[in-house]
């Protein structure tokens, strides 16, 4: 089986960049299995995802630096990543579970390309959780005056381990502007996401006070500025007078849990392109 590889780039848009692009992927003998592209009228730029295979493992480098050539010629932001990878992940939580649980099922059960390798968290209630799917789980309580070392150990677990993605399942701590810069691009946060919005404690019992007819989540980059990075993905449900407090936790978590497997997966699979503060998720 021919190995494949994904191509992402972004670049001032022009005429040729498609022509070029796939006519050198021709020269090297790859075959396109899949293509998508962008471009965007306001900022004026073009976006590329190409999935193709090598005839040989061995041509990768080759291509790289052929392409490096290339890109330069474009002023392209360009990333060739091998599609068979499996992405490692930091899973960073609290005392809500729910997202936790459905990333671990769906990386055990293979539905996400993904290998959590370990567990963060600043409570201990996981820890069997964690056990029962072999995920290595990291006791890292935190205060105002730990919150810079406890930040480092996690930095640490992420060069150690190689990790691609940092994901916050509901970790109920805000990040330092260090560790979200040293994060960026390879950090994801979801929250929920009201009309309103409802900050602090129990949102889902405020929105039932304010009789509120849809909840939603979004799932995000992480950024200095909280709970406005790039969006990636969200998605709404519908409520009504009857549901209780509880009911709408049970509903809410549902929606966050499926929002944030889905950015997950959209980012491990690199279909994800900065634009400027907004992103291009191709299908």
């Amino acid at each position: 089986m021919r190995p494949d590889y994904i191509l992402t780039l972004s670049c001032p848009d022009r005429t040729g960049i498609v022509y070029r692009v796939t006519g050198l992927l021709y020269e090297l003998g790859c075959n396109i299995q899949d293509a998508q592209q962008f471009g965007d009228e306001e900022t004026r730029r073009f976006f590329l995802r190409v999935h193709f295979d090598l005839p040989a493992a061995a041509e990768a480098e080759a291509l790289r630096e052929k392409f490096s050539v290339l890109a330069e010629s474009f002023g392209m932001v360009w990333q060739i990543h091998d599609a068979r990878r499996r992405a490692r992940l930091l899973v960073l939580v609290s005392r809500q579970g729910h997202c936790l649980n459905d990333l671990l099922f769906r990386a055990h059960s293979r539905q996400l390309p993904v290998d959590i390798a370990g567990i963060v968290s600043n409570h201990e209630d996981f820890t069997a959780l964690a056990a029962s799917y072999g995920v290595p789980f990291h006791y890292l309580p935190v205060t105002a005056a730990s919150k810079r070392a406890q930040e480092q150990r996690i930095l640490d677990l992420v060069t150690a381990e190689g990790i691609d993605l940092v994901v916050l399942a509901r970790y109920m701590q805000i990040l330092s502007p260090e560790l979200c810069e040293a994060l960026a691009g390879r950090a994801i946060n979801i929250h929920h996401s009201f009309l309103p919005s409802f900050k602090g404690a129990k949102p889902y019992h405020q929105a039932h006070q304010r009789g509120v007819k849809i909840i939603g989540a979004t799932a995000h980059y992480v950024t200095g500025d909280l709970d406005e990075g790039p969006i990636i993905e969200q998605d709404v449900a519908r409520v009504d007078h009857a549901m209780t407090p509880r009911e709408l936790v049970r509903v809410g978590s549902d929606t966050e849990s499926q929002v944030l497997a889905r950015a997950v997966r959209r980012h491990v699979e690199h279909r994800i392109l900065l634009n400027g503060h907004r992103t291009v998720v191709f299908r």
